[in-house]
């Protein structure tokens, strides 16, 4: 039998700090029962989990989140830095970005828009969906028993379509823009540290690209790249006496296609690939300048990129570090598959797109805060024990590491066992009760939860 590990008491105890202590009796008491409970997490579902534990109105359980005074990035910052010194105490940063679209029925909900649904969309059919658009920020890691790293949500902001930006009278922010400003956050969180991050097509942006390299000592971006980008040498230094406006590019380059086209020099890697397996492929790298009128300069290196093993289309990636490896800079992108993983099975077990808040404390809290749940989840789940991280897992065909839904039973058996039978006060059937029974019984309750 084990308690509450430590690490987990002590962040939870750094959060109390952020909140009155009524605040905080409901905010833990809504914490441990979005953890606890199946399918959809609405505060009323949470209450009632709660029981008779819960103590006053229901309606002070809402004020929580569209009321009450406390900082939600304030709560992200600690359990950052708290995760980073468990996961990535030392060496480079890796972390990930994407966004997700959660539906949200309703006609006066905060920030709803019609968004594309990239999960349901394809080349041939586009899906739109009304509710909310998150661009996320998160750290892989790796997790003991895991074959692949995990995403670990870090930072949240909410995306804003234009028409909602004007009636609401703020500047419009696209995803790009809204990333740049979640990496300044991560960046002035840990100043000391060197950060890769990776994004898909949608993040490779001219603009994002030049925000890395101005920061090229402490940010490196890895993305898609497209094939026929303008690129030069860098501009000529300019001679002495010499009049006129000095060259803003040097002599235009081939683009990495017609490089690709023309060379014969093409190396092959054996690369770890989506899904945490192994790849053949075959490369093609050059250096350059990406060029944009009016943006100036980016010095990159971009790779092409063929499948040899399998089927899997042609690529272009590329890096604002000109000296990556260029193995690094296909696994590093292919690493942010990981992301993908964390949004499906945020909605399979945390109950993602379930919420109902409206107004607008609610939106900015109660979802982010289900991003940051998986985050928590993880981190107390490593903190386990081995013997009680081992004691129950989710088993199907092909299974052959732990998932998250292992670390969720985990951390419910352990809470289980820290209310059943940790606590000071119990009665006499429940002391007799033996070891065996005892698991039986945190073994079946941890499961249906």
């Amino acid at each position: 039998m084990a308690k509450i590990p430590q690490a987990v008491r002590s962040l939870l105890d750094g959060f109390s700090n952020e909140f009155s202590p009524a605040v905080w009796d409901r905010f833990v008491s809504l914490l441990i029962a979005a953890i606890m409970i199946r399918g959809r997490r609405t505060v009323c579902r949470l209450v009632y989990w709660c029981g008779r534990r819960s103590s006053g109105h229901l309606s002070s359980y809402h004020r929580v989140f569209s009321h009450r005074r406390w900082s939600s990035s304030l709560l992200a910052k600690r359990l950052a830095v708290a995760v980073v010194a468990r996961f990535a105490p030392e060496g480079r940063l890796e972390i990930v970005g994407d966004d997700t679209v959660s539906q949200h029925r309703g006609e006066k909900v905060y920030g709803k828009g019609c968004h594309r649904d990239a999960v349901r969309s394809s080349h041939q059919h586009l899906v739109h969906r009304w509710g909310h658009k998150w661009v996320v920020l998160a750290l892989r890691v790796r997790v003991p028993g895991a074959t692949r790293t995990w995403a670990l949500p870090m930072l949240i902001a909410l995306y804003r379509t234009p028409k909602g930006s004007r009636t609401a009278g703020v500047v419009h922010k696209t995803s790009p823009e809204l990333m740049r400003g979640l990496l300044a956050v991560w960046m002035r969180w840990f100043p000391g540290r060197k950060t890769v991050f990776s994004g898909d097509g949608a993040f490779a942006t001219h603009e994002l690209a030049g925000f890395a390299s101005r920061h090229k000592k402490r940010l490196t971006l890895v993305s898609t790249f497209p094939s026929d980008a303008v690129l030069h040498e860098r501009p000529p230094k300019r001679k002495p006496h010499q009049k006129g406006r000095p060259r803003v590019v040097g002599r235009r380059l081939p683009s990495p296609k017609d490089v690709v086209v023309s060379t014969d020099k093409r190396k092959r890697l054996t690369v770890s690939w989506y899904g945490g397996g192994m790849r053949h492929i075959e490369v093609v790298t050059g250096l350059g300048h990406w060029y944009r009128q009016g943006q100036g300069l980016v010095e990159i290196r971009w790779v092409y990129v063929r499948d040899l093993t399998g089927n899997h289309r042609e690529e272009y990636f590329f890096s604002t570090s000109p000296g990556m490896n260029v193995r690094r800079i296909v696994e590093t992108f292919v690493g942010r598959w990981d992301i993908e993983v964390t949004f499906e099975e945020m909605r399979e077990h945390l109950g993602l797109e379930t919420t109902r808040g409206r107004c607008r404390n609610t939106v900015l809290r109660v979802e982010p805060g289900q991003f940051i749940l998986y985050t928590l989840i993880v981190y107390w789940f490593v903190h386990l024990p081995i013997t009680e991280r081992e004691k129950i897992h989710i088993q199907w065909a092909g299974k052959t590491s732990i998932t998250f839904s292992d670390a969720l039973v985990s951390v419910r058996r352990n809470v289980w066992d820290d209310y059943l039978f940790q606590q000071a006060s119990h009665s006499t059937p429940i002391e007799k009760l033996t070891k065996h029974k005892k698991h039986t019984i945190l073994n079946a309750l941890a499961l249906a939860s």
